[in-house]
Order: structure tokens, then C-alpha cells, then sequence
């Protein structure tokens, strides 16, 4: 009997093309729109932010082919040196001199033409470590705790280097999607509840050692008790929000991106995009991110289904980042949770937030395509 071939229209998982494309557009829709004033105030260029987004697009996109093209048994062989790597750049951009500084973090390497975020390429040497990791210790992993806290010693390191930046967003994205791939691997719900509990010791422990930390984690549950200066972010987006009603006020009328909003761009596009789109175009990019997560897990569980259990958990670590990530976004701008800066992914300016999650995508193609391929040969 002949072998059958995989039809040419569905090597490559289409309806996650379409989704993330769809995101990256109307992501750079936003992104001109959100930078225009502070473009033209800096620069004298009001589009000068969006042909450099567009600049970081298509080199983002190149990455992407590559990663499709690579073989996964490849990246399992070099997730460790690469995990090193990163965690060697992280103690370097804390370093005066070589990092970078902005608003009081050091969380960049300054390249000038570029500035490179060491986290963001840490989320994904981490998935992938952590993937290898499960494939190595599987039992060790489901049945005694040293499977659990091995992992979870080497991320404590990596979030104390992220801790000194400080980036707390990235702590958060990077603890829970390892915590998540370890719970999909089967471990033992009494030791997660053990981790929480550690955690929640560190963080007081943390708020005590600096009380600052505890206003900034209160005050977005109240930000018009100080709404000229610690939660003067967060009531400009709200106020962002509530001026979108159902179909917003239209694409570039939004008021609060004119010098009222900081970080519009960036860590508050969101609610720019709420002003401008209302509820509608919230609802439309919500079910875009819900649907790409979808698509990731359901590659995830396909994988699985044919015995690529390393890809599979680098495609659910996948699917838990872009997850988390977008949720800890959305949250801050909705003021459901502490302001952190977090880009929204696809979405937001940044080279590298655009580049690593470009990368991934292609990681989920690329599992796609292994396990359509196993299938029909």
C-alpha cells in the first residue's frame, strides 16, 4: 500500500498562521496609532516607532522560518548550554556599565540599533530546559520531591537574577509556566501547594525587607486615593477604557495616548486599543489570544498522542507563556492587578518581546509539522 502524503495546504497548522498574523496587524495598527505623539516629541518622525516595529516584524519573521526549519531533536541536545547562556546575560545587564537602565531597572543590553531584553529569550531557554528536564526525570518527577525542586531550584536562581533587575513581571510569567508544565507532567498536587506556600513566605518576607513593594501592590486596588502619583498609570487607563464604550471613539482619536498615558506603546496598549476599539475590539483580540493558546495546546496534545513528549511540553510551556503573559497585560491595564511591565504579546513595540515570540510560534509550527509528518509516514 503507498504511503500517504500530508495534503500541501495543511503542512503547517493554518488557523495559528492566521490568528498571529492577524495579531502582529493590528498590532502594528496600534502601535502607530499609540506612538504617535511621543514619536514626534522625541523624533520629529510621528511614525518613527512604527517602521522601526515594522523593522522588528520582519526580522522577527525570519527568526520564525529558521525555527520551522530546525530539527527539535536539535534544540533538546542544547537546551542546557543555552540555559547557561541566559542566565549569563542576566547577571550581565545588572551590571553598571554594560546594562542599560531605564526608569530605574537594568533589564537591557543597549546595541544601539537594538535593545536587547535578556528575560525575554530566558522564557523560552527555560521552556526548553525544562522540557528536557521532564523527558530525563519523568518518574523522579511524578514520584519523589527531588524531581520537583531540582527544576524549581534552578528557576528560583533565574527569577533572584530577574529580582535584581528588578523585572517582576517576568518572575511571574517565568514561575508559573514552568509550575504549570511541572503540574501537566504529573506532579503531585501537595507539592505544589507546598511550593505556594513557600513563595507567599518569600514574598513578605520580601514586603518587610522593602515597604515600598507593599504600596505598589496595593495601590492599583485604589488608584484615585493617589491618582497624580502612584496610581497615576492606572487611572489614565482606566479612564482609557471608559472612554471606549462598545465601539470606541475611532482608530487614532484617542485622547489619553496624547502625553496622558505613559508607556502607551508598550505595557498600555491595551487600554489605547480599548479607547479606540471599545469593547468590541477587546473582545476581538481576547478571543485572537484565547484561540492561539487553544491551537497551542491542541498541538501539544497531538504531539503527545504520537509519542513526541518533548515537544509536546515545550508546546504546553508555549502555550502557558503566551497565556500568562497576556492575562498579567490585560489584568494591569484593567486594574485587576498590580502594575508590572509586561508587553502585550505580538502586540506591543519591543524587538525582543517581538522576536522570542515570533521564535515560539514558530516552535508550535514546527512540532505541527513533526507530528503531521510522523503521522502519514
Amino acid at each position: 500500500m503507498a504511503r500517504l502524503q500530508p495534503p500541501s495546504l495543511t503542512i503547517y497548522d493554518n488557523p495559528l498562521i492566521l490568528s498571529s498574523l492577524a495579531l502582529l496587524l493590528f498590532g502594528l495598527l496600534m502601535v502607530a496609532s499609540t506612538s504617535v505623539t511621543i514619536a514626534t516629541t522625541q523624533f520629529n518622525d510621528p511614525l518613527y516607532y512604527f517602521w522601526r516595529q515594522v523593522a522588528y516584524i520582519i526580522v522577527a519573521l525570519v527568526f520564525t522560518v529558521l525555527a520551522m526549519q530546525i530539527p527539535l531533536r536539535w534544540w533538546q541536545t542544547v537546551s542546557v548550554p543555552f540555559l547557561f547562556i541566559g542566565m549569563f546575560m542576566l547577571l550581565l545587564v545588572v551590571i553598571p556599565g554594560i546594562g542599560h537602565e531605564v526608569n530605574g531597572s537594568m533589564r537591557w543590553f543597549n546595541l544601539g540599533f537594538i535593545s536587547v531584553q535578556p528575560s525575554e529569550p530566558m522564557k523560552l531557554f527555560m521552556i526548553l530546559f525544562v522540557s528536557g528536564y521532564l523527558i530525563r526525570r519523568s518518574h523522579e518527577v511524578q514520584e519523589s520531591l527531588s524531581g520537583f525542586m531540582k527544576p524549581m531550584a534552578i528557576v528560583s536562581v533565574i527569577t533572584g537574577l530577574l529580582l535584581l533587575e528588578p523585572d517582576y513581571g517576568a518572575t511571574v510569567v517565568l514561575f508559573g509556566t514552568v509550575l504549570g508544565m511541572l503540574f501537566l507532567a504529573g506532579v503531585p498536587l501537595r507539592q505544589f501547594v507546598s511550593w505556594i506556600v513557600i513563595v507567599s513566605f518569600a514574598l513578605i518576607l520580601l514586603m518587610i525587607i522593602a515597604p515600598y513593594r507593599i504600596q505598589r501592590l496595593t495601590s492599583f486596588m485604589n488608584p484615585w486615593a493617589d491618582p497624580f502619583d502612584k496610581g497615576f498609570q492606572l487611572v489614565q487607563a482606566l479612564i482609557a477604557i471608559g472612554r471606549g464604550e462598545f465601539f470606541g471613539v475611532g482608530l487614532g482619536l484617542s485622547v489619553q495616548k496624547l502625553t496622558y498615558l505613559p508607556e502607551a506603546h508598550t505595557d498600555f496598549l491595551f487600554a489605547i486599543l480599548a479607547e479606540e476599539f471599545g469593547l468590541f475590539g477587546v473582545l476581538l483580540v481576547i478571543g485572537l489570544f484565547i484561540f492561539l493558546v487553544y491551537r497551542a495546546f491542541t498541538i501539544a496534545l497531538n504531539a503527545e498522542r504520537h509519542g513526541m513528549h518533548y515537544a509536546a511540553y515545550i508546546a504546553y510551556g508555549i502555550g502557558l507563556c503566551f497565556g500568562i503573559q497576556t492575562s498579567i497585560s490585560m489584568g494591569v491595564n484593567l486594574g485587576l492587578l498590580p502594575t508590572k511591565g509586561l508587553t502585550l504579546p505580538l502586540m506591543s513595540y519591543g524587538g525582543s518581546s517581538m522576536i522570542v515570540n515570533c521564535v515560539m510560534l514558530g516552535f508550535l509550527l514546527r512540532i505541527d509539522y513533526e507530528a503531521k509528518r510522523l503521522k502519514f509516514s
